[in-house]
């Protein structure tokens, strides 16, 4: 028997906005530590090996963060706190139901668009 794949992928923006830039950002010295939160967090409920945690550099929904995205479903949780990723892993990794209170805004989080329909908006 082969090594089974992930059934998630958590993937967690680490992205720092540089010194200077009023931009907000998904890495803040208060917020620094959330992804080592999760992996830690992850490893204490023993589902390490099928949900996989990712370190990804800026996703542009900035604004919103600190932002993780959960593979399947295309779920952007936005606002994140040790106590959303609790809840997080187990409702919804654990669990099997989105924690609805934490998805992004639909405004900032619409339905994808596909690779061809994005070609003809650009009249290619």
């Amino acid at each position: 028997m082969g090594i089974p794949q992930p059934a998630f992928y958590i993937f967690k923006c680490e992205q720092s906005a540089p010194p200077g830039m009023p931009k907000p950002s998904c890495v803040t010295p208060a917020t620094q530590d959330l992804f080592q939160y999760l992996a830690q967090k992850l490893m204490q409920e023993g589902i390490m090996g099928t949900v996989q945690p990712i370190r990804t550099s800026c996703m542009n929904r900035c604004s919103a963060g600190p932002v993780m995205l959960v593979e399947p479903g295309h779920t952007m949780y936005a606002g994140l706190t040790k106590e959303k990723i609790d809840k997080i892993i187990s409702e919804h990794i654990i669990g099997g139901n989105v924690v609805e209170e934490y998805v992004i805004d639909a405004e900032m989080w619409d339905e994808p668009i596909s690779p061809a329909d994005m070609q003809k908006q650009m009249g290619r």
